[in-house]
């Protein structure tokens, strides 16, 4: 399971809750409780699937016994038409979960979408990674994280707590570069490395004769960008980050930075269009 379930049911029960505290008075009032149906997940445009098992979760939550059957496996692309998913049972049930379960696939293979346009984006034969950020959606990043990587781009930190990353403000209020990566050697456990953010040629310096083990470097031209790869080399690795889009990427992967995060895969990947088409159940 990509996900402990405790976390994805919270997602769910938590998805759930907000449209359903008031029931659902349009299927209570207009469908018996007899009547079964077929909601079968359907891809309106081309896109990369992503999300089956939150579909499943979702109905399981309103009504164990729906029956689910996942028609093609999340990280694939599909064109439009394609049927993704599909769910049986309990037709109120059903229309209950609808909306739900096409919020979070939705947004999920959005995501997915977006991300691996920009890996098929990289210029051929290149070991860049492309990596999300932590601009995402709040309480979905866990969603949204794993969508990137079925899209076939990698994950940065998933949290403050699990990785030390040296930003701007961070440098700022330590007193440099140095006393920055001093206080955090002294405090990070042998596992972890350390990641400085830089601003110039003159920063990447200072964090070299720190040891950064990571060096970010912050909306630097392509020319800085090789530049600092040439001083770096051996080193450190380098993460490029800052205003990179699809238009730029190619460019900026050539430099030979070993990393490009790119905070769009999250924060801006549209939702994939997904319907679902219900069938009255013989």
């Amino acid at each position: 399971m990509w996900i402990a379930l405790p976390v994805l049911d919270e997602i769910v029960d938590r998805t759930l809750r907000e449209d359903l505290h008031a029931g659902d008075m349009s299927a209570e009032a207009t469908v018996p409780v007899e009547v079964r149906a077929t909601g079968t997940a359907v891809a309106r445009s081309p896109l990369v699937v992503c999300g089956g098992e939150v579909f499943q979760r979702i109905f399981q939550r309103l009504d164990p016994t729906l029956t689910f059957e996942r028609l093609i496996e999340d990280g694939v692309r599909v064109e439009r038409g394609a049927a993704l998913w599909r769910v049986q049972g309990s037709a109120q049930a059903v229309l209950m979960g609808e909306r739900s379960a096409l919020n979070l696939t939705q947004r999920m293979s959005g995501v997915a979408t977006l991300a691996r346009t920009y890996v098929e984006a990289l210029p051929p034969g290149s070991t860049t990674r492309i990596t999300d950020t932590r601009k995402t959606t709040p309480g979905l990043r866990v969603l949204e994280r794993y969508a990137v990587r079925c899209g076939g781009a990698f994950n940065h930190r998933d949290s403050l707590g699990a990785a030390i990353m040296i930003k701007d403000n961070h440098i700022i209020a330590a007193g440099g570069i140095a006393s920055a990566v001093e206080g955090a050697r002294k405090r990070a456990p042998h596992t972890s490395r350390i990641e400085v953010e830089v601003a110039n040629l003159g920063e990447l310096e200072q964090a070299l004769e720190a040891r950064a083990d990571i060096i970010m470097l912050d909306n630097f031209p392509l020319d800085m960008l090789a530049e600092a790869v040439r001083r770096a080399r051996g080193k450190a690795l380098l993460e490029a980050s800052g205003g990179i889009t699809l238009q730029t990427l190619a460019a900026v992967a050539a430099t030979g930075v070993d990393v490009i995060s790119v905070g769009a895969l999250t924060h801006s990947a549209p939702a994939a269009d997904i319907a679902l088409d219900l069938a009255l159940a013989r």
